[in-house]
């Protein structure tokens, strides 16, 4: 394909490079527009001399399936994308980081569009540093199983293809690299990142092996290097992997590769066959937004913040009841953190060490344990928050700087509400039978054993008894209250 026939493909769908602006400055006017005639629509059908209409409720489920639907759906951001044509397209996504569930599933989708609208090749342009190792087979498992060409191209230059990323490029019908960039470092590490030892380490380094080693034998590329990427963290430079065809191609760019690969002959999960990407448009596939919000909270780092927010809040809710805000933050949090967390290698017995701590916060203010309960609950949340993800890609794990400082600040949190509650319980009540009790008061009429009088107190008379003669003007103080006639004794 040359320069100029990808320069009219890109022009063609030039609003699909960037599906953020694309997506406001389309679809999200017209959606307002929509959504605003739908709400006079329904207005003008409210009964008279009514302020709520009968429609209410059929409007806003109505309403709120329209937003669901286009945010979880998808829509397409490009008039082009609509647009059928004689030729079959070469799909192009871009994957920029690490390897998880949602990468998997946004390649596995693309993979069958393709194969649906039965594309000239798929090319995933790829720059990942590694990932999960689940998420990393399921990738390739789609892969090997295409029945279209399928091009992983790591570009541009400065990217790599890192330890799950070598395995990505491997499976490929056809492996390209741009010049400037590297692959290796496939060596399988641990929680924490620290390397696996003894028996263990041995177990999965063969199993590791073994796959990739099968891998480069159905692509016919170099297994004994590619071995050796896991067994000893090897890495190449694009060079480099193309003098041991570990890849195929060097190209510069997009237009490059697809001149390139033009006319060479694969072999697919059902035949051999010859790939064919000169004169065809240009497709860039963009995650939806659901992949994009799913993508963006999957970062361990902040999911791990949106489950302490969480924790926080229900936690202030809980000692304080009736803030309201607090409550409805900390929830929203934790379910954001939840749904994050079925994305992730997540190791539950660090949530229920972290949950542990929030009941230790909670006793600390019911028990008095001389702050037992509170460090208690830091060393539970320290523990947990280290345990909350069992991978050793350090790029699936929370960074210890995240780490150290939101233990800090919810720790810090949790001693300052625990204090203020504390401090809350223990104080003498204000209003009541009990909040009169131990106030001062002054005699405004003579009280006897036999007689009761009247003192003034808390700013109002009140009828009371005392057991020892109280004459007008004397100070007393209140011992108790039986039904509405106050207990006195003469302040000493």
């Amino acid at each position: 394909m040359s320069l100029e026939q990808s320069k009219v493909g890109d022009t063609e769908l030039g609003v699909r490079n960037n599906s953020a602006i694309g997506f406001l400055k389309v679809v999200f006017p017209k959606l307002l527009s929509f959504l605003g005639e739908l709400f006079s629509f329904f207005y003008s059908l409210r009964t008279p001399n009514s302020e709520f209409s009968p429609f209410f409720p059929l409007k806003t489920l109505f309403t709120g399936f329209l937003i669901a639907f286009f945010l979880f759906k998808g829509i397409p951001v490009s008039p082009s994308e609509a647009q059928s044509s004689d030729k079959p397209p070469v799909y192009v996504i871009t994957i920029a980081g690490s390897i998880n569930p949602p990468v998997a599933e946004f390649i596995n989708r693309s993979l069958d569009k393709a194969q649906k609208d039965k594309a000239g090749a798929l090319v995933i342009q790829l720059d990942t540093p590694g990932g999960l190792d689940t998420s990393m087979r399921t990738i390739v498992q789609g892969i090997l199983n295409a029945e279209v060409p399928v091009i992983v191209f790591v570009s541009p230059s400065g990217a790599r293809a890192a330890s799950a990323g070598v395995m990505i490029v491997l499976a490929a019908d056809l492996a390209v690299m741009a010049p400037g960039t590297n692959m290796g470092a496939a060596h399988p590490v641990n929680v924490g990142g620290k390397d696996i030892e003894k028996t263990m380490a041995q177990k999965v380094e063969k199993d590791m092996a073994a796959f990739v080693r099968s891998i480069a034998d159905q692509r016919k590329r170099n297994a004994d290097w590619v071995e050796s990427a896991v067994l000893k963290s090897e890495s190449v430079t694009a060079d480099k992997a193309l003098e041991l065809k570990v890849i195929d191609l060097i190209a510069t760019d997009l237009p490059d590769l697809l001149e390139k690969a033009d006319g060479r002959q694969i072999t697919t999960s059902k035949k051999p066959k010859v790939i064919k990407t000169k004169g065809l448009p240009i497709v860039h596939l963009k995650e939806n937004i659901r992949d994009r919000i799913l993508r963006t909270i999957s970062d361990p780092n902040l999911a791990y913040v949106l489950m302490m927010l969480g924790m926080m809040g229900i936690f202030f809710e809980l000692v304080h009841p009736g803030g309201i805000f607090p409550g409805v933050i900390g929830g929203i949090s934790l379910i954001l953190a939840f749904f994050a967390m079925q994305t992730l290698p997540v190791n539950y017995a660090g949530v229920l060490l972290i949950l542990l701590a929030i009941v230790f916060f909670i006793a600390e203010v019911k028990v008095i344990s001389h702050g037992l309960l509170t460090v208690a609950g830091i060393v539970s949340l320290i523990l947990g928050s280290l345990m909350l993800f069992k991978t050793g890609d350090e790029h699936m794990a929370v960074s210890l700087q995240v780490l150290i400082t939101t233990i800090l600040v919810i720790s810090g949190f949790f001693i300052l509400v625990i204090s203020l509650a504390v401090k809350a319980y223990r104080r003498q009540p204000q209003t009541g039978t009990q909040g009169i009790v131990n106030e001062i008061g002054r005699i405004q009429t003579r009280i006897t054993p036999e007689t009761p009088g009247k003192v003034f107190v808390h700013g109002e008379i009140w009828k009371a008894r005392s057991d020892e003669i109280c004459e007008a003007g004397q100070e007393v103080v209140v011992v108790g209250i039986d039904h509405l006639v106050l207990m006195v004794k003469r302040k000493n």
